[in-house]
């Protein structure tokens, strides 16, 4: 039987957003994060996301703020709202770059709050920061 030291438990992101070029941009600006034993997932909508974050939660979600079904900020305001999943890091990444929004967000529990156009190496950066890793 294996030690608990043996056994590698990797983290997960999981990446939140109703743009499918959006969440292809951010699988590959996090891919150098799989070499930490990273795991990246996506949802398409907050419906969905909220659905993963019961069944199988993140350690880092990236979250749009604009979507159907659930806003991001009601996602952000749940996940954080539950004890469960109160410790999963939320990063909300939005076109709403407003100083309210951006207050907005803090307010519902975001970690950080990223508006687009991002820079790919700065929410790498932020991503690895949130999830303690060290890249090379």
């Amino acid at each position: 039987m294996e030690t608990k030291e043996e056994r590698h438990v990797a983290l997960k992101v999981l990446i939140v957003d109703d743009e499918p070029h959006i969440r292809l941009l951010l699988e590959q600006t996090l891919d150098e994060l799989e070499d930490h034993d990273v795991e990246l997932a996506t949802a398409s909508n907050g419906q969905e996301a909220l659905e993963i974050v019961r069944d199988d939660p993140p350690d880092l979600m990236l979250l749009d703020v604009m979507m159907p079904f659930v806003n991001g900020f009601d996602v952000c305001r749940s996940v954080k709202g539950d004890p469960a999943t109160a410790g999963i890091k939320v990063m909300m990444l939005t076109a709403k770059g407003q100083d309210l929004d951006r207050q907005a967000g803090l307010d519902v529990g975001a970690d950080r709050y990223v508006t687009k156009p991002f820079d790919p190496d700065e929410v790498l950066e932020l991503a690895a920061g949130l999830l303690g890793i060290e890249l090379d």
